[in-house]
């Protein structure tokens, strides 16, 4: 799998995760969502527990079978990784455990550069962006969702803290992907957790499992559903 950047030295424990999971994706009709996340310095004081909480969703997502998941994440200095697609959430959980914060701009273009990339070679259901800022030109990361949402990958952005900056440019890459956007804060964990469910649930059923979950009273998939169905 190529990619989204050229890559730094080797990296210890992350790097052989990172080369194991690239042989383990499964070639079946299942779903595929791409999780991506900024792993910049301004996310480190909330970072222990956006950990604890994106384990959680990932084992969460396993249970439910039928969906392959990849980790994209960035840091410092143009560090920007990915790992293959996996059916086994714990094992990426195990890789976030392994991701520390370290200073750096964010790469948003380059994760949507990626997300491209990959439904191009074969379709991805959902990308899953959380981060708190966006420090890019706009007009660069709206021409990417545009094409996004021209090949039918819808794009969840998630944004930690209020930026209004960050919550205008998220609004937009979202309206352009034909996906959603919403904001959280982790003195709330469990709206996360929803959240990423809601947006795994459409990787792998399409709107008629995200119309479901919200038919059944569901919060996050109706907020989802509520963007996605106004256009």
């Amino acid at each position: 799998m190529k990619a989204p950047a050229p890559r730094p030295a080797r990296n210890g424990d992350v790097d052989a995760f990172l080369e194991k999971a690239r042989g383990v994706a499964e070639r079946r009709a299942r779903g595929r969502l791409i999780f991506a996340l900024d792993a910049t310095m301004s996310r480190q004081p909330t970072w222990d527990l956006a950990q604890s909480i994106q384990g959680e969703m990932f084992r969460t997502t396993a249970a439910q079978g039928g969906l392959d998941v990849q980790l994209v994440y960035f840091r410092g200095f143009r560090e920007c990784r990915a790992s293959g697609f996996v059916s086994q959430g714990e094992g990426l959980g195990a890789l976030m455990s392994r991701i520390s914060c370290q200073a750096g701009h964010t790469q948003i273009g380059r994760v949507l550069s990626h997300a491209l990339d990959e439904t191009r070679s074969e379709r991805v259901g959902a990308l899953v962006y959380i981060g708190d800022a966006m420090e890019e030109k706009i007009d660069h990361l709206a021409a990417a969702a545009g094409q996004m949402g021209l090949l039918g990958l819808k794009t969840f952005m998630f944004q930690e803290g209020q930026d209004a900056k960050t919550r205008t440019a998220f609004q937009e890459i979202a309206r352009l992907s034909g996906g959603a956007y919403a904001a959280f804060d982790l003195s709330a964990p469990r709206r996360l957790a929803e959240l990423f469910g809601a947006a795994a649930a459409y990787a792998v059923g399409g709107l008629p499992e995200l119309e479901k979950r919200a038919g059944e009273g569901e919060g996050a998939a109706r907020l989802l559903l509520s963007q996605m169905g106004s256009r």
